[in-house]
């Protein structure tokens, strides 16, 4: 275990020293590439699977996660904008378990989890540090608490959240890789490729020992997001930023924090009238929750209490949602709405549903 993180340490400070350019590509590429190797070795010498976590039921329209070191007031925003309650403590790991509270709002039920606080060294398992990151990995969205006194946390945290394959606020590349017995490397691509060069890109698949390839790309990449679809496992999910306890620093500091880590809301945790509907908004927003409204066969539909879904949800989704025999005897639906060419089109399963459709499910 020492000499993996001796090793990585030796190659961060090598790319730490090395200016990027277009000479230097191909060997940040590659000590990227060695980087992430080293560190998927260390992970599984650590002990334990990738998905070990609590076991956390999900409910509700969506799942929200609490995410932060100990002691940056977790429990107090979670008792504040849910029905639960969560410990409050102004010392460390007053958290020991997941606590769950639900988000009532515009309709929706927002399932919130308080979690352990992460402290440094989890993705590799300190603290049960992978617990509580895979819990965050099946999470809808993560509210980063940062706590105003100590900013360099955020760094840190971010750090945790990479190395345990969490992607924030960032959309998937499109990479499609497509292993063959012979004929190397063979790379087509949609878009002009402004961080990376073919060569770069031949070197990481032979670092990662991939001689024999298809890959077409789509996303102008770069060599972390190439690594990235090489390893496979990554979780991309959105995330909001808290700043909390500004009333600890002056507003100099104040100002200089909000430049540096941009946070989407300041607060005060324990003064929860100023927030509670701020943050309340962020998250419906952050979420991107579309209204559907249901209509049974033969009557009118129900345009005052919508079914909340996510953006980009299918006829599927809310049959699932209904429920569970929906699939099963599903015959097709009926689509009023932005989503249909018509009104009352026929569509299947598959169909993704816009907000405001109304939608009308025939089984058998």
């Amino acid at each position: 275990m020492v000499e993996y993180l001796e090793e990585i340490k030796r190659l961060e400070d090598e790319l730490a020293k090395t200016a990027y350019n277009k000479r230097t590509q191909m060997h940040v590429g590659l000590v990227k590439a060695k980087i992430a190797k080293l560190k998927e070795v260390q992970v599984k010498r650590s002990g334990g699977k990738k998905g070990e976590g609590y076991s956390v039921k999900k409910s509700g329209d969506a799942t929200v996660i609490l995410v932060g070191f100990p002691s940056v007031g977790k429990s107090t925003i979670l008792n504040a904008i849910t029905n639960a309650n969560s410990e409050v403590g102004s010392y460390e790991f007053t958290t020991l378990d997941v606590i769950p509270g639900t988000l009532n709002y515009k309709h929706a039920k927002i399932q919130v989890l308080d979690v352990p606080g992460i402290v440094h060294g989890a993705a590799m398992g300190v603290g049960r540090g992978k617990e509580v990151l895979a819990v965050i990995r099946n999470a809808d969205l993560a509210i980063i608490i940062i706590d105003a006194t100590r900013p360099l946390h955020y760094d840190a945290l971010m750090k945790e959240m990479y190395d345990s394959g969490l992607r924030l606020n960032v959309d998937v590349p499109i990479i499609k890789i497509i292993r063959k017995p012979r004929g190397g490397i063979s790379i087509g691509t949609t878009v002009k490729l402004t961080k990376i060069d073919k060569k770069t890109i031949e070197a990481i698949f032979k670092e990662f020992r991939i001689n024999n390839a298809d890959i077409v790309i789509r996303s102008d990449i770069d060599a972390d997001q190439l690594i990235d679809a090489i390893e496979g496992g990554k979780i991309y999910i959105p995330a909001l930023t808290v700043l909390n306890k500004v009333d600890l620093v002056s507003k100099h500091e104040l100002e200089r924090l909000k430049k540096e880590l941009k946070p989407d809301i300041c607060m005060n945790a324990n003064e929860k009238v100023d927030y509670q509907q701020k943050l309340s908004e962020l998250v419906f927003q952050k979420l991107k929750f579309i209204c559907i409204y249901c209509k049974e066969v033969g009557k009118e539909a129900d345009l005052n209490v919508p079914m909340i879904m996510l953006l980009g949800s299918k006829i599927k989704d809310l049959c699932t949602k209904l429920h569970k025999d929906f699939i099963t005897n599903f015959k097709f639906a009926r689509i009023w709405g932005p989503s249909a060419k018509f009104g009352g089109q026929k569509q299947m399963l598959e169909h993704k549903m816009m907000d405001g459709d109304i939608v009308e499910v025939h089984v058998r």
